[in-house]
């Protein structure tokens, strides 16, 4: 029987993996006719794809829903819907204003802002760690290097949702988009205020080096306040999720392996599950011609579950070498926000196991996964939590 791909079933969406396994095998490259995409499955492929711009262009965004695919996209995306040398020249200012320095200098109220919520969930016995921790952690960073206030974050969170996830059709609601248009006008507003009044954040540092229009700001802040959020969300989910399901490793996890942990849940359960590119000339994969202009969806939730480059992929273990894994992706998209991302999953692990008996339990039954979007990941986990 041909290997069938629908992203957007519901079964498919709850565990992708085996149906990735057969793509794998039997369709390397795979043409959903329907839908209109192409996929990329084998880590080979998906890595070449990504590390090559000119074949494969970001210029109508990443996303694989029909309603945010086009050449718009760079509107609310920022760079990540860019080529060079749009792309070069985006990154670099705002690498500029997004530094090394700045991201760690984060790291005591990430452990604040995470101790908090760990504290309330300890009071309570019983919490949904994915939206009661896993959402709320990440966002708050965020907002605090944007000088969001805690009165607006909820707020910011619920319009956000609408850049990452994607009705069952695979479309964005009408509703949708009017939120993310007024969420612009949001962003718009926090950059008029601090070209008056600067203040020490990512916003008055951009603001600052000239180099951006206030629609690049805002596209940027899209970016970083939608996918940047989202993708730190799942990976602490997943790392909750997945040590609770194998309490070998979560032995390992509560015994230091704090590193290890984010790492192997990033290629085992990988939160940004795949990236959209559009191909720039007919391209021949696997005796299959493709042609120009062609939707090429490549899965990188797949590439790091090819078992020819991980031994036994479908085995959680934190032993294993996760080099090879692309969870961030690979060459000039690689993700910005990647270091910010482990920094906030190192901190929070650490306070978790601390705090937190191992013991802890889920309910199998209360778990919730997303809607398909480019992300994929839990948003409701509840969880039974006594203290260390």
């Amino acid at each position: 029987m041909d290997v069938v791909y629908n992203p957007y079933d519901p079964a498919v969406n709850g565990d992708p993996y085996p149906v990735y396994a057969r793509l794998r095998e039997q369709a390397p490259i795979y043409h959903n006719a329907e839908l209109g995409f192409w996929a990329l499955s084998r880590h080979a492929d998906v890595s070449a794809a990504l590390g090559d711009s000119a074949l494969l262009s970001s210029d109508h965004g990443p996303m694989l829903d029909p309603g945010a695919w086009g050449p718009q996209a760079s509107t609310y995306l920022s760079f990540v819907a860019m080529d060079p040398p749009e792309h070069t020249r985006m990154r670099a200012i705002v690498s500029r204003a997004f530094t090394p320095r700045r991201v760690a200098a984060l790291e005591p109220m990430i452990r604040q802002i995470a101790r908090g919520y760990i504290a309330e969930g300890l009071e309570r016995g019983t919490f949904d760690f994915a939206r009661d921790f896993a959402a709320k952690l990440p966002l708050d960073v965020i907002s605090e290097l944007l000088g969001v206030p805690p009165s607006h974050r909820a707020d910011v969170r619920h319009r956000s949702d609408a850049l990452v996830h994607s009705d069952p059709d695979g479309k964005m609601a009408e509703e949708g988009i009017r939120t993310v248009l007024s969420l612009g006008d949001y962003y718009a507003s926090i950059v008029a205020d601090r070209r008056a009044t600067p203040r020490d954040d990512l916003v008055s540092a951009l603001v600052a080096d000239g180099g951006l229009s206030v629609e690049e700001i805002v596209a940027f802040l899209f970016l970083l306040v939608g996918a940047g959020s989202e993708t730190t969300t799942h990976l602490l989910s997943a790392a909750w999720y997945w040590a609770w399901r194998n309490p070998d490793q979560r032995a390992v996890a509560f015994g230091g392996a704090i590193r290890e942990w984010a790492e192997e849940s990033l290629r085992y359960d990988t939160p940004a599950h795949g990236l959209a590119r559009r191909l720039t000339e007919p391209t021949e994969w696997y005796g299959v011609l493709v042609p120009a202009d062609a939707k090429v969806w490549v899965l990188i939730g797949s590439a790091n579950r090819d078992e020819s480059v991980f031994p036994d992929p479908d085995v959680y273990d934190l032993r294993r070498d996760t080099s090879k894994a692309i969870s961030f992706g690979v060459g000039r998209h690689y993700c910005l926000g990647g270091p910010l991302a482990r920094l906030e999953a190192r901190v929070a692990l650490e306070e978790l196991t601390k705090a937190v008996s191992p013991s802890y339990e889920i309910d199998q039954d209360g778990i919730r996964r997303t809607s398909h979007g480019n992300v994929r990941g839990v948003i409701r986990l509840p969880t039974a939590v006594t203290p260390a």
